[in-house]
């Protein structure tokens, strides 16, 4: 079964950063898209951002853009995501996902998610 663990959440100030990161077991690692889809309340899930694992090509939201950096580490079936400069914006419940072929925006599992809260 495919399982996608988040973790690294937390409380944190306006301009902090936190680094989240997401184990991924059941699932081609090599040849899936990783990413992170986030959800505010009373908002709907926007994508975060995405990585295709094999090449390491990223894509971004708009809005985290040269904030927020997506890797990840093959050997370990990790998924990171490094985020910089944050703001209350940023407040979300953070899931890793998975997705393959060319599914950029649609993945199809997802992690139970972790709290980013950004409050002064």
């Amino acid at each position: 079964q495919v399982q996608l663990v988040e973790s690294g959440g937390g409380l944190v100030q306006p301009g902090d950063s936190l680094r989240l990161s997401c184990e991924a077991s059941g699932l081609d690692f090599s040849t899936a898209i990783m990413g992170w889809f986030r959800q505010a309340p009373g908002k709907e899930r926007e994508f975060v951002a995405a990585i295709r694992t094999n090449f390491g090509t990223t894509r971004y939201a708009d809005s985290v853009k040269g904030r927020f950096t997506i890797s990840r580490d093959s050997a370990k079936n990790t998924e990171y995501l490094q985020m910089n400069s944050l703001t209350v914006e940023d407040t979300a419940v953070y899931y890793c996902t998975a997705s393959f072929r060319d599914k950029w925006y649609e993945p199809v599992h997802w992690g139970q998610g972790t709290q980013v809260t950004v409050s002064s």
